[in-house]
């Protein structure tokens, strides 16, 4: 197989937003094999990975690289001082950078500080439903997938409330640059850029409990954390800290909406609950494919050889309807006992963030099952709608009767 999209250019997933579209085209590109040629939005060439085995084995391939912030799409376009200041974090970075920044990370972001967050996502979860709970139909997307988790990112790092207003716009422009007009681009990335500026300063003078401030401490104390870096960490928890988790929030309650079985059992067996986000996740994972890769020598994928100097991207949410890794892969079951899914990735760039959206699905979950236990769409699933992106898999808009 040298081409598996021959005959087929039309089946790219990223533009797909109707329904089940995108999940359908990733299993026809799946049939036809797990390696194919496909043009990115921006039109550069580019390889993209469906196969679970694949994709799990160069998510650790040292012959993947990330090349640093002159590979992302548009970067090269931005002045130096705003390419820098948003894309010098670690997702965009290769050892020994990102084993340091990860370090650095994982040091302040730690999983006890995390798990302390659950009163907080509790109360916040709470507050947020009371302020809908007299409405006969909402739309949980905008009232509750987006608000919760970017309060909960937002107060870890310590941004306050009242500067979170552009926040959506920013991070929906700034997290699929490719689907936007560079002029939309520019905006938010040198939005954002200013905004963490005049927050890492007024941190400086004012050190709070919290992420940021233990960032600011760790590289005044020698970490060697430029400022680039520490820009760029907070540009990417903002991201990857929230826009992922909305995705993770609506496409479980539009699975359990849209699987009436599965919702009556976890109701039953609210002891499924750990299990079932697990299979939201793998069912229709929040982040649809990686940020792209390069090889830095030619790589064997699939009876492929993809040369020296390409672009590859790894569509987790396909990988994570393999057939030949998870029999009836379309098939929701929060009772499946299964190896791991990868929609968290997988090797050194694993997401940093896996334990807080899982803590704030589970908190978000069970809430809603316990108020609304007539909880029902508004809308015919077919007419929900997805967001156009690269790299999240998240919905516009989850109308539902609450009662």
């Amino acid at each position: 197989m040298s081409d598996s999209i021959s005959g087929g250019a039309a089946l790219i997933p990223f533009t797909a937003t109707s329904g089940d579209e995108r999940h359908e085209i990733y299993a026809e590109l799946a049939a036809k094999g797990p390696i194919h040629t496909i043009t990115m939005p921006d039109g550069q060439s580019a390889w993209l990975v469906t196969g679970y085995a694949e994709a799990k084995a160069l998510l650790s391939d040292p012959c993947l690289v990330k090349y640093g912030w002159q590979a992302i799409s548009f970067a090269t376009k931005l002045s130096d001082d705003v390419a820098r200041g948003i894309f010098t974090h670690m997702l965009n970075s290769d050892p020994p950078d990102h084993t340091r920044l990860r370090k650095l990370v994982t040091s302040v972001f730690t999983r006890r500080r995390v798990e302390k967050l659950a009163p907080r996502i509790q109360q916040m979860t709470d507050e947020l439903i009371a302020a809908v709970e007299g409405e006969d139909t909402v739309d949980l997307v905008s009232t509750l997938a987006y608000p919760l988790p970017l309060g909960v990112i937002c107060e870890l790092i310590g941004i306050p409330e009242e500067d979170r207003r552009d926040f959506r716009t920013w991070t929906a422009r700034a997290m699929s640059p490719d689907m936007y007009s560079f002029e939309e681009f520019q905006e938010a990335a040198t939005s954002l850029l200013i905004y963490s500026r005049d927050l890492i300063e007024r941190r400086r003078r004012d050190p709070q409990d919290d992420l940021l401030s233990g960032l600011i401490t760790a590289r005044d104390d020698g970490e060697r954390l430029t400022e680039d870096e520490l820009i760029s960490m907070i540009y990417l928890l903002l991201i990857a800290g929230h826009e992922t988790t909305v995705g993770l929030i609506g496409n479980s309650v539009r699975g359990l909406l849209t699987h009436p079985d599965q919702f009556t059992l976890l109701r039953r067996h609210p002891e499924l609950l750990e299990s079932a986000i697990e299979e939201f996740l793998r069912h229709d994972s929040a982040v649809q494919a990686t940020t792209p890769y390069w090889t830095t020598e030619p790589v064997d994928v699939g009876g492929v050889r993809i040369p020296a100097g390409s672009m590859l991207l790894i569509a987790l949410m396909a990988a994570n309807r393999d057939l030949e890794r998870f029999p009836r892969g379309a098939t929701l079951d929060i009772t499946r006992d299964t190896p791991a899914h990868i929609a968290f990735g997988h090797g050194i760039h694993h997401c940093v963030g896996a334990p807080l959206a899982r803590i704030e699905a589970r908190i978000v979950l069970r809430t809603l099952l316990d108020r609304f236990p007539d909880l029902r769409l508004a809308e015919p699933a077919e007419s929900l709608t997805r967001t156009p992106s690269v790299i999240a898999n998240g919905l516009t808009a989850l109308r539902v009767h609450l009662r």
